[in-house]
């Protein structure tokens, strides 16, 4: 009778052990899967952000070729291809990703941002009109602010650059933009206060410096701007001011600025030597 019970009580023991097998296998497995997962998804964003643009863009196609479904390789490809400046490729390559069931607004947008970069400004609207006004971010009001600009809706612009720096915690980029929208309008001391928003935030934006020269030059001010600036940042402002007074008929002004450009330049500025020669040359 001993030995009778003994047999279930093995083969009950047999089976809970091989269960407790498989189940450790399963959970071995998923473990794998979701390290696996994790790295391929650390791998995707370190091409996407830190890699050589080329090397990201050759990974992303390796990888289609394998799995040309998968999204997460579709939006590592096309914003790849930005990075490297590809434009061409990469409105065609975000046009490809929003088409996949998993797309989302955020993808729409850099799609939208991809179009207006190969200047098909029509497109991009339709693409961000189609986005739900819910979906509130810095890129899609910049990319609002920027084609209202491009229609010359200035109230719209002024409103969306407004909001779109409201969003981020480096402005400095909008700011820019926005000024040189409020310069093309002839707004000057307008653009002149932003320009210097812009600056304030991010004091080695050459742009926006030399941006706000134009703006101050456009008044007939010919003075530099009490702002940080390198030496050769100095001349290059200078010389900026130079060709603005001289399209202004301000030539003496505009020969005066040329030679400060070129006394304060580190290094020969050819540019501005071969200016000076040929206002020289007409007088």
């Amino acid at each position: 009778m001993r030995h009778s019970i003994l047999v279930p009580i093995c083969l009950v023991g047999a089976l809970a052990l091989s269960g407790c097998g498989q189940s450790g296998e399963a959970e071995v497995e998923r473990a794998v899967q979701d390290v696996i997962s994790s790295d391929e998804s650390s791998l995707n964003a370190i091409m996407m952000t830190a890699a050589d643009p080329d090397e990201a863009i050759a990974y992303f196609r390796r990888n289609l070729e394998e799995q040309p479904d998968k999204i997460a390789f579709q939006r590592g490809l096309a914003k790849s291809l930005v990075r490297g400046q590809h434009n061409t490729e990469a409105a065609a390559a975000w046009a490809r990703v929003v088409k996949h069931p998993e797309a989302t607004d955020e993808d729409r947008v850099n799609h939208a941002d991809a179009l207006v970069r190969v200047g098909k400004w029509d497109e991009a609207e339709a693409v961000l009109d189609a986005i739900p006004p819910t979906f509130e971010t810095y890129k899609r009001y910049r990319l609002e602010a920027m084609i209202a600009d491009s229609n010359e809706e200035w109230g719209k612009a002024d409103s969306f650059y407004e909001t779109a720096a409201g969003l981020t915690t480096r402005p400095s980029g909008v700011f820019n933009n926005w000024g040189y929208s409020k310069l093309t309008r002839g707004d000057y001391p307008g653009a002149e206060r932003l320009f210097i928003d812009a600056i304030t935030y991010d004091p080695s934006l050459f742009t926006a410096k030399n941006n706000l020269v134009l703006a101050r030059g456009a008044q007939r001010n010919y003075d530099l701007p009490v702002i940080e600036m390198t030496p050769t940042e100095r001349a290059q402002l200078y010389h900026t001011l130079a060709l603005t007074a001289i399209k202004q008929g301000d030539i003496s002004i505009g020969k005066g600025l040329l030679q400060d450009a070129i006394d304060t330049h580190p290094q020969h500025f050819d540019a501005a030597v071969r200016a000076l020669k040929a206002l020289e040359g007409r007088s």
